[in-house]
């Protein structure tokens, strides 16, 4: 049965920029220290970090071997695909890394049947919409489901 963490390594070098999505190149320790302090994530721990990096498909931003962007793809690889926790270091934003980083999610070989990508941003529209995002056409046919903010490990 195909499982989508199985997939092969995945790596684009242009630039003097690496993306991969080699597990062992991650700083998990930057990227839970990034998503704690972000909107979407405020206070999750190293553990539940780990977890979500594992149940997906990440994919690192390398300059010179340090690690300066993060994304995950949550995907069955044919109808859909999930965007999530697209991050840039602070002090690295602003130069086009966040959008590199979804091109080269989007281009992952694997990922080409994917005919539904969804995403949800609060501020980075001017990211996602030059990679061909828009606002959900039928937004009436989604529904959501999230527990109560006093019911979650972290908020």
């Amino acid at each position: 049965m195909f499982n989508p963490l199985d997939l092969p390594v995945y790596a684009l070098e242009e630039d003097g920029i690496l993306i991969s999505t080699e597990r062992s190149l991650l700083d998990m320790d930057a990227i839970q220290q990034f998503l704690a302090n972000s909107y979407w994530c405020q206070g999750i721990t190293q553990a539940q970090v780990e977890r979500q990096v594992s149940a997906s498909l990440p994919f690192g931003l390398y300059v010179d071997g340090r690690m300066l962007g993060f994304a995950r793809v949550i995907t069955d690889c044919t109808r859909w695909a999930m965007l999530c926790d697209v991050l840039v270091l602070e002090e690295f934003q602003g130069r086009g890394y966040g959008r590199r980083l979804v091109n080269a999610a989007m281009s992952h070989p694997e990922l080409q049947d994917v005919n539904r990508w969804l995403l949800a941003t609060k501020d980075a529209h001017g990211v996602y919409e030059p990679c061909g995002f828009e606002e959900l056409g039928k937004p009436a046919m989604w529904m959501e489901r999230k527990l109560p903010k006093d019911n979650r490990r972290w908020h």
